[in-house]
């Protein structure tokens, strides 16, 4: 007597919609992880984690900026930005302060330390494309396709500022 797999009464995973290799989330969470470990080392040499990158990113651009503009630029509610400016600023690469003009607005800025880290960061692009062995515009289209999928699951009320 024979038994039989389980796998083979599952129709073939072009014709299953709900295949796991067809699948938007799965593709975009394995994608994540596996660019993120690229980003790993290349940010430890600046000592920082991939969400202090981020948020350093912000403040390269444009400082000083509260908070709550940091946090709706990278989509982070409070509880998760908080534990990461304290420790920007335990580095010493910012500084926080409550607002003159609105106390319950926390001012952020960069610190001479902080803007200072500016310059050893423009290789990182750099690094970062290297290292995935991709080329630059197919890079630039898949930006392009995430910015409008966020776009869009904004617009859907799938994320909340």
């Amino acid at each position: 007597m024979s038994v039989e797999s389980p796998a083979t009464h599952l129709p073939a995973s072009g014709d299953d919609p709900l295949a796991l290799e067809r699948q938007v989330c799965f593709a975009l969470a394995v994608a994540n992880r596996a660019v993120l470990a690229v980003y790993r080392p290349i940010l430890d040499r600046l000592g920082l984690t991939h969400p202090q990158y981020l948020v350093m990113l912000a403040l390269w651009e444009r400082s000083p900026l509260t908070s709550k503009e940091v946090g709706q630029l990278l989509q982070l509610d409070s509880p998760t930005l908080s534990p990461l400016l304290k420790r920007l600023e335990a580095l010493g690469l910012i500084t926080r302060a409550r607002s003159a003009a609105d106390e319950r607005q926390l001012v952020l800025e960069l610190t001479d330390a902080g803007r200072a880290l500016r310059a050893e960061a423009e290789s990182v692009p750099g690094q970062v494309v290297d290292a995935l062995g991709v080329g630059l515009d197919e890079l630039q289209d898949l930006h392009a396709a995430l910015v409008r999928v966020n776009a869009a699951a904004l617009k859907a009320g799938a994320i909340r500022n």
